[in-house]
């Protein structure tokens, strides 16, 4: 019950500051697809997405990313590369029937974005996640290496 009240108490102040706040929409494309939101805290941002690794599972990942502006680069639009660290969750169903890997690591990312005059704006970024993984009958080390969650093209309406 403790939980639930905390939880839900943490929902309500996160709903009160996204009114407030910058934010982004739209998806990553890199070896599978994920829906993303970003949304600006102070000079940074935080970014979840909830997507298909590979199409054989599901996966959500967060991180709190630190913003730093490419000056020499601006001209009509803005330039920002950023880097942050975060958290990863997932289930891979590498079988079909059922038996498969669920995994719970850290995850990192490092990227540059260009953010046009109007509200459109691309990434692309490297987001691994490392932890370990469970099910299936035994313990693993999960590595979302170069591609595998990794590199990603990502397309958003920021608004």
């Amino acid at each position: 019950m403790k939980k639930l009240l905390f939880v839900g108490i943490l929902l309500l102040g996160i709903c009160a500051s996204i009114n407030a706040q910058p934010r982004a929409i739209g998806g990553r494309i890199g070896y599978g697809l994920e829906a993303s939101y970003q949304h600006t805290v102070g000079n940074n941002m935080v970014e979840v997405e909830l997507g298909l690794p590979g199409f054989r599972g599901i996966e959500a990942a967060a991180t709190y990313d630190w913003l730093f502006g490419i000056n020499s680069w601006q001209n009509k639009g803005e330039w920002n590369w950023y880097a942050g660290v975060g958290a990863g969750v997932g289930f891979w169903n590498f079988t079909g029937n059922g038996n498969g890997l669920g995994y719970l690591g850290i995850a990192g990312r490092i990227g540059v974005e260009y953010t046009f005059w109007f509200p459109l704006q691309l990434s692309l970024d490297w987001r691994p996640i490392i932890g370990p993984s469970f099910g299936g009958g035994k313990t693993a080390y999960h590595y979302d290496g170069l591609w595998a969650g990794g590199v990603a093209l990502g397309v958003r309406y920021r608004f």
